[in-house]
């Protein structure tokens, strides 16, 4: 869904699994090295603590100059994980909120852009 609703706004949209990138399947800064995206989106998925704990690792190495947002269906959770940080746009817990996640995604080109 969230494919589909970048792409007809414009956007080029590449996309891995969370599982693959814990697994290893995928090698995240290869990725990212090869499609240089402006911005990431990321679903904290189930199990939450998880996948939260895999986020966290990879902001601190392949992840820590690149504008994310966040969405997932248990927003409660996830916010009371991730604290502030600056760096997270906009944490998204509704699938109706597409409007929201273009909005953040962006906010998050935009400052990229500036800096």
């Amino acid at each position: 869904m969230l494919q589909e609703v970048f792409e007809l706004a414009g956007f080029r949209v590449v996309s891995a699994f969370t599982f693959d990138i814990r697994d290893g399947k995928v090698d995240l800064a290869e990725f990212l090295d090869r499609h240089q995206p402006g911005v990431v989106i990321y679903d904290i998925a189930p199990p939450y603590k998880v996948n939260w704990d895999l986020f966290t690792r990879l902001q601190k190495t392949v992840l820590q100059d690149q504008p994310v947002v966040l969405t997932t269906t248990n927003t409660e959770h996830v916010e009371r994980l991730a604290g502030s940080d600056e760096r997270i746009y906009e944490v998204v817990d509704k699938a109706a909120e597409l409007d929201e996640i273009m909005r953040a995604a962006k906010e998050a080109l935009r400052s990229r852009r500036t800096r």
